[in-house]
């Protein structure tokens, strides 16, 4: 899982925020629902206080206090009950308490005396060794008699009892909450971020010999749209300089062989006059060479022009790549010798692809002299083809002085030269490799090296076989 992702950070930036706000939620509800039970059971109590005071206390003075601590006893049943009720008289003494109650909640003995000194109506919870009591207590002032304080409480057991469920299923509840929100979440980031990565593909399948495709615009009307509108806008106008750019190429190269050819036929003239001294004719040479220089980068920058606009795919047939291998290497083999390099030509049969002939003669042409100009004498060349999981393969492999890597990113654009004095005395422009780069993804193919200065140099060439579909991914 990529953390530093978009929608990693919205996801999580999602889940804990619904999290506290869960917690929150689940804090305030308990908090409110423990508040709610607790005042309705202080209510009850408070009112049960008045009404004994009302009917009891008031005939205090006829009946005498025993009588009433009697009906109390007969009226509430507060041990049956599970209460607690007490009558104070204002001096202190306990005109009346209750007993156990039957399930044992709550001790009355622990209960504290109330404060006998308060005006009005008082509640309040006693926290005692067994447990919690809610208690509500009523000053009372009987007419000719003693003040009292009636308390009636019951235990808070139910209430905490009732709160640990609700605990319970806070606790079981929020995750799954939680858990199911973050996953809608996710589902919600992956949907909004999936025009991107729409975006992203098409992108990826834009290059300089498909400028004409176009970026899926997202008929949102926000950012995202007007982003789609723009770089569509910016690949047009790329397209646009790119199209002039290979015009002006392509004209030029072609404007620029007709005098290159007349030059070359007066320079030729003029080396063949004998009354030349030796140092007009050897600046005639060389004038000679720079002459078929220029032509071979003419011819280069043609040729990737005509790539450009498509004529690699003109003309396509089915091929034997490994039959096109070996008989290039044979027709090579005068140029190794000449530097008594060794070349090796291993090819298995069938390998078959689709294209133009001519166009991928000319890499294994440019790879193959490549590396015979980079071998030093006496060095060995070997040349591979073969079918793995859908694709050939065409190897070129060389023990010649290899490649920084520093230059590695570099070797196929156009120009490039790793060392420009060595590549002008061995006559190299810059743009063989490049041509190379430009038929084989004319032809969906792609080309690799691997190399170490001092080591050599490997040149993998992948393309689809003709005879089965091409997997869809490939590395």
């Amino acid at each position: 899982m990529n953390t530093r992702s978009l929608s990693f950070r919205l996801v999580t930036w999602y889940a804990g925020l619904l999290t506290v706000v869960f917690l929150l939620l689940g804090v305030l509800t308990f908090l409110f629902l423990r508040h709610y039970l607790e005042a309705n059971l202080l209510d009850t109590q408070a009112r049960r206080a008045a009404q004994i005071a009302d009917t009891l206390l008031a005939a205090a003075g006829r009946t005498g206090e025993a009588a009433m601590a009697g009906e109390v006893e007969d009226l509430y049943s507060p041990e049956a009950n599970d209460r607690f009720i007490r009558i104070t008289r204002g001096d202190g003494h306990v005109v009346y308490a209750s007993g156990h109650p039957k399930n044992n909640s709550f001790d009355p003995s622990t209960v504290p005396p109330p404060p006998l000194n308060r005006r009005g109506e008082f509640l309040r919870k006693e926290t005692l060794p067994g447990g919690s009591l809610l208690l509500a207590a009523l000053p009372y002032a009987v007419a000719g008699g003693p003040p009292y304080v009636v308390e009636v409480g019951i235990s808070s057991a139910r209430t905490e009892a009732t709160l640990r469920q609700v605990l319970i299923m806070l606790a079981i509840g929020l995750p799954i909450a939680v858990s199911v929100a973050v996953a809608g979440g996710f589902i919600l980031v992956r949907r909004a971020l999936r025009p991107v990565e729409r975006i992203a593909h098409k992108a990826e399948d834009i290059t300089q010999h498909n400028l004409s495709g176009r970026l899926p615009v997202v008929q949102s009307g926000d950012e995202l749209e007007r982003l789609s509108l723009s770089l569509n806008r910016l690949i047009s106008r790329l397209e646009e300089s790119i199209q002039s750019s290979k015009r002006f190429v392509a004209d030029a190269s072609h404007e620029l062989r007709t005098p290159l050819t007349v030059l070359r036929g007066e320079l030729e003239g003029l080396a063949q006059d004998v009354q030349l001294r030796p140092q007009t004719r050897e600046a005639l040479g060389s004038m000679l060479e720079e002459v078929d220089r220029l032509g071979e980068i003419v011819e280069g920058l043609l040729a990737l022009s005509r790539l450009d606009a498509g004529e690699a795919s003109a003309e396509w047939v089915r091929f034997d790549l490994a039959e096109l291998a070996a008989t290039t290497a044979d027709q090579m083999s005068q140029l190794a010798e000449d530097k008594n390099i060794t070349v090796v030509c291993d090819s298995a049969p069938g390998v078959t692809v689709e294209g133009d002939r001519a166009r991928m003669k000319q890499v294994v042409v440019n790879l193959l002299d490549n590396a015979i100009k980079y071998t030093p004498v006496g060095g060995h060349v070997s040349l591979k083809t073969a079918s793995e999981s859908g694709y050939a393969v065409l190897d070129v492999i060389d023990d010649g002085i290899g490649i920084p890597p520093d230059a590695l990113p570099y070797v196929f654009k156009r120009f490039y030269r790793v060392d420009d004095s060595r590549s002008r005395v061995q006559g190299g422009a810059g743009l063989g490799l490049s041509i190379v780069e430009s038929i084989c993804a004319a032809h969906g193919a792609r080309v690799e090296v691997v190399s170490a200065p001092g080591k050599g140099c490997r040149f993998r060439v992948t393309q689809p076989l003709a005879d089965e579909p091409a997997p869809q991914a490939h590395s």
